[in-house]
């Protein structure tokens, strides 16, 4: 008697409820090819898993939520990041309600009976379903025909990047899911609890990047076959920019430096102000190589760290310059110097020995293609010239040439020592400005 009464509830507890559609329609689901799910022969005879829930009515609601469990790995050369994510989908099915209150958890490999949405990720590039020890992917049936639908699924998305402010700067990235197959007449995608439907990313922890703002949108893609339900994550990584200043900022600005010392040091003492002058060029030139070494497909950005390694290469190099220039105006007034230093009586000597007549002759004979002299006199006491005359051409070259000499004269040092005591000055000063309009602009702007 007790067998019976027990069969009996069974039954009923298994026994399908005839729900119909939000619109009235009833899917014709019956088909002898069809197999139904073990356990529940009574609740899915007939259940064709090919067709979507209420086929022909209205479409079918698929709420999803996220849980990111982890963001391995975020690749400037690439573009791309690699994220592992649990995938929850929500959706009801009339065909599958049944009596009571209870939820049953199937086997994984039971989904392979039922209707699940086509879902894939936009933009991805390599995703695969994790499968140690079984498929991680799980069915969870409930007694209003509700279906829970969970995977855990790592891929690799494609994100594009503006690095021109790079290391300094802020990234945003999306991971979009979509309807493969479906368009917006057969399914409707919906958040599961809005912005909260995203849990884990502001747990995670990343080796450059962290995790500032995130949003989720509803969207539609439109596509020459239809238009298809979207729903997008974006978030927004800000790089930690303080390895970086550890690594090349503080090396390069020391080096900059560096190349200062070399202003207290005497313009005589040409080897220890060479060897700092090219010691500091070439340490900075591997600087250089270094910091574009990790992005070596990414030359095409001008970034933010490439343009404070120039300034510092050119301050450097400035230096080196300087130096070759004060040494090059020391040699020169030296030179200038010799021939005044010489005795006193070798001079008179000389002055005694030139005649006014020979210096006179001497430069009739070289101008003498330049200027026309119409008549000279020249006698042992004094020098007549009359009729003294210059083409127009020529006194337009004799202007020129003055005027270029005395140009050139305000360009000349006179006094050589005085440039490294305005370099001690100057280049300091100007590197300060340098910064200020560089860390302002790329921190703020």
């Amino acid at each position: 008697m007790f067998c019976r009464y027990f069969c009996f509830f069974s039954l009923c507890l298994f026994l399908p409820i005839q729900r119909s559609c939000p619109l009235g329609h009833v899917s014709n689901l019956q088909s002898s090819s069809t197999t139904s799910l073990p356990g529940f022969e009574n609740l899915t005879m007939g259940y064709n898993k090919y067709l979507r829930p209420c086929f022909g009515g209205e479409p079918v609601e698929i709420a999803m939520s996220l849980d990111i469990a982890s963001i391995s790995s975020i690749s400037e050369s690439d573009m791309d990041y690699t994220a592992t994510i649990y995938l929850q989908q929500r959706w009801t099915d009339p065909r599958l309600v049944f009596h009571g209150n209870k939820s049953f958890s199937l086997d994984a490999r039971l989904v392979e009976l039922l209707w699940v949405p086509d879902t894939y990720i936009v933009e991805s590039k390599r995703s695969f379903l994790h499968d140690v020890t079984v498929q991680n992917r799980l069915i969870r049936l409930f007694s209003n025909g509700t279906i829970l639908y969970a995977l855990r699924i790592t891929t690799t998305v494609a994100c594009n990047m503006d690095l021109s402010k790079y290391p300094m700067d802020t990234q945003t990235c999306r991971l979009q899911l979509e309807s493969w197959g479906y368009d917006v007449n057969d399914v409707v995608f919906t958040w599961m609890r809005g912005n909260d439907s995203v849990q884990g990313l502001e747990k995670l922890q990343l080796s450059q990047y962290t995790v500032k703002h995130y949003y989720t949108l509803v969207s539609k893609s439109q596509m020459e076959t239809g238009t298809y339900p979207r729903l997008i994550l974006q978030f927004e990584l800000r790089r930690n920019v303080l390895y970086f200043i550890l690594e090349t900022y503080v090396p390069s600005t020391l080096l900059v430096m560096l190349s200062w010392v070399s202003f207290w040091i005497t313009l005589d003492s040409v080897p220890a102000r060479t060897c700092i002058g090219v010691t500091t060029v070439l340490s900075m030139t591997t600087l250089m190589i270094g910091s574009r070494s990790s992005l070596s497909k990414t030359n095409c950005f001008i970034k933010a760290i490439d343009v404070y390694l120039g300034i510092c290469f050119s301050f450097i190099f400035g230096a080196l310059v300087e130096y070759a220039m004060a040494h090059y105006s020391s040699s020169q007034k030296c030179a200038a110097k010799a021939p005044r230093e010489r005795p006193a009586n070798e001079l008179t000597k000389e002055m005694e020995e030139v005649n006014i007549t020979n210096i006179l002759n001497n430069s009739i004979t070289s101008y003498k293609q330049k200027i026309s002299f119409t008549s000279i006199q020249i006698s042992s006491n004094n020098v007549n010239c009359g009729g003294l005359t210059m083409k127009t051409h020529e006194k337009i070259k004799y202007a020129l040439r003055n005027k270029i000499h005395r140009i050139i004269g305000y360009f000349t040092i006179q006094n050589p020592s005085n440039v490294d005591h305005y370099s001690k000055l100057l280049f300091p000063l100007f590197f300060m400005l340098v910064n200020v309009f560089y860390w302002a602009y790329y921190l703020y702007f």
